[in-house]
């Protein structure tokens, strides 16, 4: 089973992401997550904002150019060995 997490759009309405992978960057938790469970789909780099004492996780999208260039590096390489192929 898939770890999934449902984020809500702007309009209020809820969009469910599939988490690929996930990796912690000085002290910052990134997910890469797709919104496509079978076929391709986009990929998003999410980004944790959650404090100590959130009950609950909130993350906001990655959309600097450079942070997203390095994550999409660090990201390729932890899915070398998996059959998930990540392009630009």
């Amino acid at each position: 089973m898939e770890e999934t997490i449902i984020m809500t759009d702007e309009n209020g309405e809820n969009v469910e992401f599939y988490v690929l992978e996930e990796t912690r960057i000085n002290g910052t938790n990134y997910l890469l997550v797709t919104d496509s469970e079978d076929e391709d789909g986009e990929c998003y780099i999410l980004r944790d904002m959650s404090g100590a004492d959130d009950p609950e996780a909130i993350y906001e999208f990655v959309e600097d150019d450079g942070e997203l260039d390095g994550l999409y590096r660090i990201f390729s390489e932890l899915l070398d060995d998996t059959d998930v192929e990540l392009e630009k």
